[in-house]
């Protein structure tokens, strides 16, 4: 075995679905497996080119989005380490509907689809955890829709300032990082990059926030939950 097979399979057995594999089920996958290095804002693949397996992402991240007739641009998902993305369009057998971009010089795992497959015939527990992956995302995109029908513009940005701070909840201040621009994560929240905006200055003008570049410390997450989505 090479310095680049071991390494590859390093990555396969930390990542969460692969965790709980044998050496010999990991050390297929890495025969099917091939490192893909993206610098930040390389295009990874473009809408309507063919997939041919799916990606993990072992560290950067990875904007997933469309662009619409007349130009503007819809972020879908917002790929980060230890997630997965591709696995649907894989198993139907289409082109993809999106197209991929590095927001990060990113460090990503191919894993091809004939790959894949034979492991699936081969492990039912592998195939119980590519099942599981899949309703966790399609779980996840009810509550995007959920959030874009019944859900106000600041109860969104809210309701993402909560989900991506780190640790327990707190009762007071926290910081939280924005992953990427505000830009893409209006986008991701479906609002324009204004309302985004004035979203986070209403909050900072009824002192619940206060925004330094990417960082936004919230400076009661209680209140700031109260606000948002009363008690």
């Amino acid at each position: 075995m090479n310095s680049g097979e071991s390494r590859v399979q390093s990555f396969l057995s930390n990542l969460p679905l692969f965790r709980e594999m044998g050496s010999e089920e990991i050390e297929r996958i890495a025969r099917g497996t091939q490192q893909v290095s993206v610098s930040r804002g390389q295009m990874l693949f473009q809408k309507g080119d063919p997939c041919h397996g799916f990606h993990l992402v072992v560290y950067g991240q990875i904007k997933l989005a469309f662009t619409s007739p007349q130009g503007a641009e819809k972020v879908v998902e917002i790929v980060g380490p230890g997630q997965s993305f591709g696995e649907a369009i894989m198993f139907m057998e289409k082109p993809y509907i999106v197209f991929a971009q590095a927001l990060a010089d990113s460090l990503l795992l191919h894993v091809a689809k004939k790959t894949v497959f034979e492991e699936l015939e081969r492990d039912p527990l592998f195939a119980k955890k590519m099942i599981a992956g899949l309703a966790r995302r399609l779980h996840g995109l009810i509550g995007d829709v959920e959030a874009y029908s019944l859900r106000s513009g600041a109860q969104r940005v809210i309701g993402y300032l909560l989900r991506e701070e780190d640790g327990e909840p707190a009762k007071h201040s926290v910081d939280v990082t924005l992953p990427t621009s505000k830009g893409t994560i209006a986008s991701r929240l479906n609002l324009t990059p204004e309302h985004f905006s004035r979203i986070l200055h209403e909050l900072s003008e009824a002192r619940l926030i206060r925004v330094e570049g990417r960082t936004v410390h919230i400076l009661d997450v209680e209140m700031l939950q109260k606000y948002g989505f009363g008690s």
